[in-house]
């Protein structure tokens, strides 16, 4: 029997490469729902080839259109919609890649039905944390993960799971910067010139500020349930070993393969067992040498602040999330210089008082203060 597929975020780049994984497997997979944002027209064209039973959009006009294309078909928009259609259960597993904090909420509904959510959406486990790991646990939901890095992680573990490990040695690309000094001269071009990965603007400037990687420590403490001091980042700019696991007895497993998001996607539709896939394998005898970097904390303060919002709690995660996407945006509209983002986001974890967020509604409120106390710090800036 196939898989039933449901995309949160079909029409984004892990979406379509959610998608093409589907078309290449036919015989697996199906695709039970799309949710997009406000990207119609690739709806429509992935309603055409991959016939879904249910479709969500944002805009309650472009539902209309979609009504009056497709009678037969099931759609949603709006906050009601996105709940409603977050909560149906005719589907075995679930890609969460919307952007930002709005895959949280949908997400939560998913794991507190018990299924089965490939996570692509940082936000999720960075603002959700605690709740949604003790929410899943509560309902029998598994979390699998599709970022390349936990998915290496996640395929180590699996490999040896009845060991117990030492740490997790967590990859990351470096950035532009970490060969050179970083000032607040910085354009919003220097830092989107990513040496490695084609992004979208906001994972590329947190990849250059190293934000990217503190969240992904997060994830990790919260998906492989570890201490902060069993994380260590490690810096490896080729992007070819996506992550790495060191045992008690000291023998790293490593997951090493090409720079290819559909592999871990792939792998978590299918998990435990891998796809054959037509992607170009590694030549080792090309590859000659792997070399690892330690990251400096000093300079790279927001992958140190991340660090810090582990051991103060769940709340100043929420803060650290929250933040970072304001303080970005301020970047990239030239508000703020580069140098003002790990600045300003240390002022906000400093002004503020641990909480205790144990409903989805009060995450979203602090996230929502928190926003709108940023902005206020960013208005009050002294050049």
């Amino acid at each position: 029997m196939k898989k039933r597929i449901s995309i949160f975020g079909s029409t984004g780049s892990i979406g379509n490469s959610t998608l093409n994984i589907i078309r290449n497997n036919e015989d697996l997979f199906e695709v039970s729902t799309l949710v997009a944002g406000n990207n119609i027209n690739k709806l429509i064209e992935q309603i055409e080839e991959f016939s879904p039973k249910h479709v969500y959009i944002i805009k309650e006009e472009n539902a209309k259109l979609l009504k009056e294309k497709y009678p037969e078909l099931d759609i949603y928009f709006g906050k009601k919609g996105m709940q409603d259609i977050s909560n149906l259960l005719d589907y075995d597993i679930a890609v969460s890649a919307l952007v930002g904090i709005a895959g949280l909420e949908p997400t939560y509904h998913m794991i507190k039905n018990g299924k089965t959510v490939a996570l692509a959406n940082k936000e999720v486990l960075v603002a959700g944390g605690e709740l949604i790991i003790e929410t899943a646990k509560q309902n029998h939901a598994k979390l699998l993960t599709v970022d390349s890095e936990h998915s290496a992680i996640m395929q180590c573990l699996n490999v040896e799971e009845e060991n117990k490990i030492d740490k997790i040695l967590l990859t990351a690309s470096g950035g532009p910067f970490f060969d050179q000094e970083i000032t607040d001269k910085i354009t919003v071009a220097d830092a989107l010139n990513h040496p490695t990965w084609s992004m979208g603007k906001k994972v590329t400037i947190d990849s250059a500020t190293m934000m990217n990687k503190g969240f992904e420590v997060i994830e990790a403490k919260w998906l492989f349930d570890v201490n902060p001091d069993q994380i260590e980042v490690v810096v490896h700019k080729r992007s070819l070993v996506h992550s790495m696991v060191q045992y008690e007895d000291g023998t790293i497993m490593a997951n090493i393969g090409p720079k290819s998001m559909e592999i871990p996607i792939a792998y978590a539709l299918n998990y435990p067992k891998r796809l054959k896939n037509d992607i170009q394998k590694l030549n080792l005898f090309e590859i000659k040498q792997l070399e690892f970097l330690e990251p400096d904390l000093e300079k790279f303060k927001c992958l140190k602040l991340a660090f810090d919002a582990i051991k103060k709690g769940h709340s100043h995660q929420v803060v650290l999330n929250a933040a970072d996407e304001v303080l970005v945006n301020a970047f990239l509209e030239s508000k703020i210089t580069f140098t003002d983002i790990p600045k300003i986001m240390e002022i906000m974890l400093k002004k503020h008082q641990p909480e205790k967020l144990d409903t989805i509604e009060r995450i979203l409120d602090l996230d929502k203060r928190t926003r709108e106390s940023t902005l206020a710090e960013i208005r009050n800036l002294k050049r």
